[in-house]
């Protein structure tokens, strides 16, 4: 792995510019070269900061018939709760851009934690069965061209959190909770050797609320006894970080 690419801007405003264009370069990249592009969200203020996608000159020069979604956690509520990842990237994201329905892969509703962790798990090896996904020749793990996530405030990535054994996980593709410290409690969660499998991760972090996450990650004292989940993000390809001057405001 490369080391990460640290990109650091004024304001949030030049944060969802810049993912703007890293997302257009990457969507024509992998479309030319394999004819599709996998991208994985997570929810909160992501979301938001993918505005600039909608808009020209993007919404009207990305091959949208190509992509496809997926959800690196969801929580495990029906997909018109105001809780739902999905509603929250359906309202922000997918009403404004052309992407299939058939391209969206939302949890399977009506199903307890444990059985939609294990029904999105055996799609996704579905979908690398019928060559929709490919997989990683290092892991044999679905390999996803684009993973897009934020980090929580105590270093948590999708819903792997802290104090959770989750985030230790090595054989599951997918996994769950039921004690989230954020309601709902119940969510589900890509666990790490799957995220890791991906060509390209970008950490997309903004406001000051995460200031002091981003100092222990990407400070010059970041705790490798005992890292935070966010610190073992090591993809494949290459790491990104956008970050604004919020975020960055206690890094030396």
């Amino acid at each position: 792995m490369a080391p990460p690419s640290i990109q650091k801007f004024e304001s949030e405003e030049q944060v969802a510019i810049a993912l703007a264009i890293y997302i257009f370069h990457l969507s024509a990249k992998f479309i030319s070269e394999k004819g599709s592009f996998s991208v994985v969200l997570s929810g909160g203020s992501l979301i938001d900061t993918l505005r600039k996608l909608t808009e020209p000159p993007y919404v009207n020069s990305i091959e949208w018939s190509k992509w496809s979604i997926y959800f690196i956690d969801e929580r495990v509520v029906p997909h018109n709760h105001p809780d739902s990842n999905y509603k929250l990237s359906y309202d922000g994201f997918f009403s404004k851009v052309p992407i299939p329905e058939s391209n969206i892969y939302a949890i399977q509703e009506g199903l307890s934690p444990e059985e939609a962790a294990d029904e999105y798990e055996q799609r996704l090896k579905n979908l690398v069965s019928n060559k929709t996904l490919i997989t990683s020749t290092t892991t044999g793990f679905a390999k996803f061209d684009l993973i897009l996530v934020g980090i929580g405030p105590e270093g948590h990535i999708a819903s792997l959190f802290c104090w959770n054994f989750q985030r230790f996980e090595k054989t599951k593709w997918v996994t769950y909770i039921t004690n989230s410290p954020k309601p709902p409690p119940q969510r589900i969660t890509f666990t790490l050797p799957l995220i890791n499998s991906a060509s390209e991760i970008a950490i997309v972090v903004t406001g000051e609320d995460a200031a002091d996450v981003v100092k222990v990650v990407l400070g010059p004292h970041a705790d490798v006894v005992y890292p935070l989940p966010v610190q073992k993000i090591a993809p494949e390809g290459h790491l990104v970080w956008f970050l604004d001057k919020e975020a960055t405001s206690k890094l030396k």
